[in-house]
């Protein structure tokens, strides 16, 4: 993985200064900086693994611009009590989600009922806002095309937690703060 020095982005929306962005509002931030082609041709590509560069998203939140080369994806993770959202920038994601809420805490094991899976297709222009501890997963699944998106998250991510998935159990692997990907 490669770690790309910030980059502006495109203002973000307005918000009064005491209340957070709402999803609909960071989903409109990312739409809007996906839009911006010469921000999204400035970031590196490397054919090895995911770049990134941090930008400033709206009321305070975390926002990443982020290279996906052909065949990488992120593996199942959370983002823990953060709302967010991303959008395809350039070629194409697909997100594998559960739509079930998980317990937050005090759990190593589930076993998962049959029908929770959800998949999406995002091409270029497409993304989706989330709630607290949504799980998912998120995919460059082609073969010779990088993919580039634009995630925010509000509060900023304070951590972010990975899980192994077989069939329909699935394990809390790791548990990652900010200093672990900063």
């Amino acid at each position: 993985m490669s770690v790309s020095p910030s980059a502006s982005a495109p203002a973000p929306a307005p918000t009064t200064a005491s209340a957070p962005p709402t999803q609909a509002e960071l989903l409109d931030f990312v739409r809007r900086t996906a839009a911006d082609a010469e921000l999204i041709a400035s970031l590196p590509l490397d054919p090895e693994g995911r770049t990134w560069v941090r930008l400033e998203g709206p009321g305070g939140s975390e926002a990443w611009l982020i290279g996906w080369p052909p065949g990488t994806g992120t593996g199942w993770h959370d983002h823990a009590e953060s709302v967010g959202a991303f959008v395809t920038a350039a070629g194409e994601l697909k997100e594998y989600s559960l739509a079930a809420r998980l317990p937050a805490d005090g759990w190593k094991t589930l076993e998962l009922t049959d029908g929770v899976d959800r998949e999406r297709r995002l091409p270029a222009g497409k993304g989706r806002a989330f709630g607290r501890h949504h799980v998912h997963e998120v995919l460059n699944e082609s073969t010779d095309e990088h993919a580039v998106s634009v995630h925010a998250y509000y509060p900023p991510l304070p951590q972010i937690r990975r899980y192994s998935r077989v069939g329909q159990v699935l394990r809390l692997e790791q548990v990652e703060r900010p200093e672990d990907w900063q």
